[in-house]
């Protein structure tokens, strides 16, 4: 049985960026970049070319700055090697029909001493993530995971610099040939240290009142802005709900509808809702989606379980404009057509979602004729 009436293969224009359907590839971590130098390859290419048929594809989180990276063999965007590495990539995607985001990524306290030759994590607070591991590679090469290691907290100088960085990691990402940016400001990532009220302790202008934890945000917003020449091509997301990583706010709801007005006037092209998706997750009510909408212009994207008949439901109700489906994409490098003729769906292989090579990357089965 067809779906094509379903509003999910429809066509959307995001930003003068003509999207073929409303199916997007989110960010996932897979930890395949080559070493030393942590590069994207060939591999890679061939793996996010595989996927060219999302409406837009958003690449896996790819740090801007040495002290931005918090897991092993995960690609970075700061070096000549990586930008050009990442060009292979946009180069693959753009050759079979495909569409892509880099999604810009610094992990603050999310990090191990071990990836930072030596040095410590930086976060809005020192405050540790108590329980929450990365991946790191042994000193043998084994992969493994460690307690994230206690932070310090940034100065005001130091924040600044990383603006800069995050300015710089976009024009990167525009000189390697991505059609736009994200920034990872979900999860309890560096971004996300800052907006969350029980992750963020500082007394200066970075903390405190509302205003000030979006501060950081809204920065990074517009260095984005200035780091691609396009605000259209600029993306956020955003985790109002989640807890991931021990980031966590005392009124998510009144602090996300703050920051998504304020990305709206910073007229950046959309946000990126992460919705919690795992057992006893906390539910994300409809009254807050239909909210975000009112109170944002751009673009929606939803992301968290969705099926074809949830997120036909979402963009008929009109609270949602785009549907991102992570898991799926990994062992279905022909999802939307598989979407569209409501035909079975690989299953992923779990033991091979971090590290390793083109086994649990490229080696998935298309449907057949």
């Amino acid at each position: 049985m067809t779906t094509n009436a379903s509003p999910l293969f429809q066509s959307y224009s995001l930003g003068g960026l003509e999207l073929p359907n409303r199916i997007v590839m989110p960010p996932m971590t897979r930890s395949r970049a080559s070493q030393p130098g942590d590069v994207p390859n060939e591999l890679m290419a061939e793996y996010y070319a595989q996927r060219a048929g999302a409406g837009l594809i958003v690449s896996e989180g790819t740090w801007i700055s040495p002290l931005g990276k918090g897991y092993a063999w995960t690609p970075g965007i700061h070096t000549p090697a990586q930008v050009a590495g990442w060009r292979k990539v946009t180069q693959a995607v753009h050759a079979a029909g495909g569409r892509i985001f880099a999604q810009l990524w610094h992990v603050g306290r999310l990090s191990h001493i071990s990836l930072l030759d030596g040095q410590s994590p930086v976060s809005s607070s020192a405050m540790q993530a108590e329980g929450v591991n990365v991946f790191v590679a042994e000193s043998d090469g084994t992969p493994g995971f460690v307690q994230a290691s206690k932070p310090r907290a940034l100065k005001v100088e130091e924040i600044q610099v990383i603006v800069d960085e995050y300015r710089q990691a976009a024009r990167n990402a525009m000189a390697a040939g991505f059609d736009g940016v994200e920034l990872h400001a979900a999860n309890g990532y560096l971004v996300n240290q800052f907006i969350d009220s029980n992750a963020n302790d500082r007394t200066d202008q970075y903390g405190g009142s509302l205003e000030n934890r979006l501060r950081f945000l809204a920065e990074v917003a517009q260095a984005l802005v200035e780091g691609t020449g396009d605000k259209s091509r600029v993306g956020i997301r955003l985790a109002p709900l989640t807890t991931l990583n021990g980031c966590s706010d005392a009124d998510p709801e009144t602090t996300y509808l703050a920051a998504a007005r304020l990305l709206g006037e910073i007229g950046v092209g959309y946000i990126h809702i992460a919705e919690a998706d795992w057992d006893d997750a906390p539910h994300m009510p409809l009254e807050f989606k239909r909210r975000l909408r009112e109170v944002f212009p751009g673009a929606l994207i939803y992301a968290g379980k969705y099926t074809t008949e949830r997120a036909a439901a979402a963009l008929n109700e009109g609270w949602a404009d785009l549907i991102a489906f992570g898991r799926p994409f990994v062992a279905n490098p022909d999802l939307p057509e598989r979407l569209r003729l409501g035909a079975p769906l690989n299953t992923h292989q779990r033991e091979t979602l971090f590290g390793g090579g083109a086994h649990g990357l490229t080696d998935y089965p298309r449907l057949t004729a």
